[in-house]
């Protein structure tokens, strides 16, 4: 009956948390986008107007890292031991290194609030490793992630392709494409929506037809 009741909970966890994650993330960016001058030249200041959307982007981000925690986590117990190792293993390290980038993007970001204190280098420091770094390994996790529900018959074909787009979008426009960020959680919220609408189908094991 346990087993039963964790089979239930699993997918709703999953879907619950990928959907917050993608929804508290989305704001973030909307939030630094339209406050930090476009094209992050040098000197730029933020309007003191505004200063307001960066603050309350950064208190955002460590809430928007625990849910990507909590939805990782979630469909990583869901899919257990089916996936080989290679790919599991990619899944498991590209994620945490997305999170790790992202919250030190945040806690540079955090320079641009005191004119007294702001320099460029927090701030490309901050851009860098959001546009850079955050985002090409976040296409790891979109890869990885459509792999393992391709495979698993997790994810139907659609969603899989599409992740495998959206990963291409932002290997390669990631750092040049403004808004290009919001390819990401775009993703993970239609992603999870599908598994809040019809759960985590009990993963294939190895051996299995496909």
């Amino acid at each position: 009956m346990e087993a039963n009741d964790e089979r239930l909970r699993t997918p709703r966890a999953a879907g619950m948390a990928g959907a917050v994650f993608a929804v508290l993330l989305a704001v973030a960016i909307v939030l630094v986008r339209i406050s930090v001058p476009a094209g992050n030249p040098p000197g730029a200041r933020i309007d003191p107007g505004k200063r307001w959307a960066v603050q309350t982007a950064l208190e955002i981000l460590p809430f928007a890292g625990i849910f990507f925690l909590w939805f990782m986590g979630a469909v990583r117990a869901r899919v257990g031991d089916a996936e080989d190792r290679f790919v599991a293993t990619v899944f498991l390290g590209s994620g945490l290194i997305f999170v790790a980038t992202m919250f030190a993007a945040g806690a540079a970001a955090g320079t641009v609030l005191d004119e007294t204190r702001s320099s460029d280098f927090g701030r490309y420091f901050a851009y860098t490793m959001m546009t850079t770094y955050a985002l090409r390994v976040a296409a790891v996790f979109v890869f990885t992630t459509s792999t393992i529900g391709h495979r698993l018959g997790v994810l139907p074909r659609s969603l899989a392709f599409l992740g495998y787009l959206v990963g291409v979008v932002l290997l390669a426009a990631g750092s040049t494409l403004p808004w290009s960020e919001l390819v990401f959680p775009a993703w993970a919220l239609i992603v999870s929506l599908h598994i809040l609408r019809v759960g985590l189908r009990e993963p294939r094991r190895s051996g299995s037809p496909r």
